[in-house]
């Protein structure tokens, strides 16, 4: 399915046994600022890898402050693009860092976001057409974060708008495509049949019931899915390495959510 230089590089961010993913970004300081769980980076990081995620995902300014700090064997992802929510358009994400700056850094991957039905639509498929290229170019992985979100989406949960936007990031190149679960298995079951490359999910906003998180996991791989990409409701959590180990044991061994809820505590 990929070329030498992206496989060697996907089985650093996934589980080589099930080729499955479970990612814990941690890119919200530029959106939302210091937010809870993302102040003690070593601590947080060094609480996932403990718990069982494939690799983290971050800007390149907090690599320094936190990835492998403790010897972690965890993958890394470079996000290449950003917005802040105090700007006038934060839908519209633009380019901060480059795929050879992720060579550079060490990265196993890379990660883009882009909002379809955007304002800024056209620059940001612009510039995921470029990204895409250059992965190609130099073996890297591509996870593409592709949301619904702009003027004229009325719902950025339905799932009609939810397998658009997924299948424009396969389209224009993603090796790996995350979205938002659309709330049930069948509706879901559509988005993953229709992305073709491998998707993983979102948490979405943080939740109050660990029961909900696990059954959302739980739910989006009995429909296909590949993983997922869950950052508040991860790294928020009272118990980080329980709730990474609880999803960890979901998406990586097939447990069920009675038996994977056990190591929140």
């Amino acid at each position: 399915m990929y070329g030498y230089g992206k496989g060697i590089r996907m089985e650093r961010i996934m589980d080589r046994k099930t080729g499955n993913f479970v990612i814990v970004p941690m890119d919200h300081g530029v959106s939302m600022g210091p937010v809870t769980g993302l102040i003690d980076m070593k601590k947080t990081v060094d609480a996932v890898a403990t718990g069982g995620a494939t690799a983290v995902l971050m800007h390149k300014g907090l690599i320094r402050f936190s990835h492998r700090s403790f010897g972690q064997d965890i993958g890394l992802i470079l996000h290449l693009s950003a917005s802040t929510d105090l700007g006038v358009s934060s839908r519209s994400k633009v380019l901060v860092a480059s795929v050879e700056e992720a060579l550079k850094i060490g990265a196993d991957a890379v990660s883009m976001h882009i909002n379809v039905g955007a304002e800024k639509e056209g620059d940001m498929l612009s510039d995921l057409g470029m990204v895409a290229d250059e992965c190609n170019e130099w073996g890297m992985p591509l996870l593409v974060m592709a949301y619904p979100r702009g003027p004229t989406i009325k719902d950025s949960y339905d799932p009609t708008v939810v397998a658009h936007a997924a299948r424009v990031a396969t389209e224009l190149g993603a090796d790996v495509v995350k979205c938002s679960y659309t709330g049930d298995v069948d509706s879901f079951r559509e988005v993953v049949k229709g992305a073709l490359a491998p998707v993983v999910i979102a948490g979405g906003p943080k939740m109050d019931s660990d029961l909900d998180i696990l059954n959302m996991v739980h739910d989006a791989m009995e429909c296909g899915a590949h993983g997922v990409s869950i950052g508040r409701n991860v790294f928020q959590h009272r118990n980080v390495e329980g709730m990474t180990k609880a999803i960890s044991e979901i998406v990586l061994r097939g447990a069920d959510v009675t038996d994977a809820i056990k190591y929140i505590g």
